[in-house]
């Protein structure tokens, strides 16, 4: 079986961020959501679990970070500049913040953005060759 990446964050609106991340395309699976919890499904093997501040604090100790601050980027792969472009345009059309300019090295192209929770994701395409070949020489 394939390792499943499960992507825990603290959010202040379930509600809302329900709602953000379906905009981006991420369907919630009804089976692992309830009033304190929302499981939005990126793919077969990676999920966002969307947890209220009082269920996230019922797995940690530590404060939860503040939105101003980072200390993680969350870095999905695409399939096309396309793909890209959908995924951070919707972001931004549902709430989302667009933090830096798109960054193009030809081999690779992403963009990032925050969600309103202030939490940083990057979308990135790579050329088939170049994942295979590696980057240019300089």
């Amino acid at each position: 079986m394939p390792t499943m990446v499960f992507i825990n964050l603290p959010v202040a609106d379930l509600d809302r961020s329900k709602s953000f991340y379906e905009a981006l395309g991420y369907p919630i699976d009804p089976d692992f959501t309830d009033e304190t919890a929302a499981c939005a499904v990126v793919s077969d093997t990676v999920y966002v679990m969307l947890l209220t501040h009082a269920k996230f604090a019922e797995f940690t100790d530590k404060a939860i970070a503040d939105p101003d601050t980072i200390e993680v980027i969350n870095s999905l792969s695409a399939d096309s500049k396309d793909d890209v472009h959908r995924v951070v345009d919707a972001a931004v059309m549902a709430g989302g913040h667009e933090d830096r300019p798109e960054m193009d090295l030809g081999f690779m192209y992403q963009r990032s953005f925050t969600d309103p929770d202030g939490h940083h994701w990057e979308h990135v395409w790579m050329d088939q060759a170049a994942m295979q070949d590696g980057p240019p020489s300089k």
